[in-house]
C-alpha cells in the first residue's frame, strides 16, 4: 500500500511538474508571438506617419514646381501602393516582408527624386513650411530605421525561442512559426561611387 501511493505521489509530481513546464513553455512564446506583433505594429507606424507627410510635402513642393508634374505624381503613385501592402503580423515571413519593404523603397526612392528637384527651386528650399517638413520627413526615416531594428530584436529573441530545445516540440505542437526579418537592400553592402 505504501509503495503503490509513493508511486501514485512520484506519477502526479511528474505530470503535475510537466504540466506547469508546457504552461510556462507556451506563455513564454505566447509572450514573444506578442512583442514581435507591437514591434511589427510599430514599423507599419512609423511608416504611415511617413505616408501621412508626403500629401503635404507634395502640395508645398507643387505651389513651387507646377512643371514637375511627372515628379510629383510619381511620388502620389509611389505612396498609394505602399499603403496598398498590408502584412499580417501573424504570418510575418521574410517573403512578405521583402514585399512590404520594396513598395517602401519604391516609396523612398520617389521621395529622394521629390527632393532632388528643389534643389532647383531655392525659394521653395528657404520656405518654412517645406523646411518644417523636409526635418519631420528626416527624422521619419530615422524612427523607420530605429523601430526596424526593434523589430528584427523582438522576432530574434522569439524565432530562437520558436527553435530552441525544448520548447521547439512546444511551438510545433502549437504551430508557433518562426517571423522573417527586415533584410539590407541588395547592393547596400557595397559603397556607393561618388565622382566629381
Amino acid at each position: 500500500m505504501k509503495k503503490g501511493l509513493i508511486v501514485l505521489i512520484a506519477v502526479a509530481a511528474v505530470v503535475l511538474g510537466l504540466f506547469f513546464w508546457v504552461k510556462n513553455s507556451y506563455n513564454s512564446l505566447v509572450y514573444g508571438q506578442e512583442q514581435v506583433s507591437a514591434a511589427w505594429a510599430q514599423v507599419e507606424n512609423v511608416y504611415q506617419r511617413r505616408a501621412d507627410l508626403i500629401p503635404n510635402l507634395v502640395a508645398t513642393v507643387k505651389g513651387y514646381a507646377e512643371h514637375e508634374s511627372e515628379t510629383l505624381e510619381s511620388v502620389i503613385a509611389a505612396r498609394s501602393a505602399a499603403t496598398r501592402i498590408t502584412v499580417d503580423p501573424e504570418k510575418l515571413s521574410s517573403a512578405e516582408i521583402e514585399e512590404y519593404q520594396a513598395a517602401q523603397g519604391e516609396l523612398g526612392a520617389a521621395l529622394g527624386r521629390l527632393l532632388m528637384i528643389t534643389e532647383n527651386y531655392p525659394d521653395l528650399k528657404a520656405n518654412q513650411n517645406f523646411a518644417d517638413l523636409q526635418a519631420q520627413l528626416e527624422g521619419t526615416e530615422n524612427r523607420i530605421a530605429t523601430e526596424r531594428m526593434k523589430y528584427n530584436d523582438a522576432a530574434r529573441a522569439y524565432n530562437t525561442a520558436v527553435r530552441s530545445f525544448p520548447k521547439n516540440i512546444i511551438a510545433s505542437i502549437f504551430n508557433f512559426e518562426t517571423k522573417g526579418y527586415f533584410s539590407a537592400k541588395e547592393g547596400a553592402d557595397t559603397a556607393p561611387v561618388v565622382e566629381f
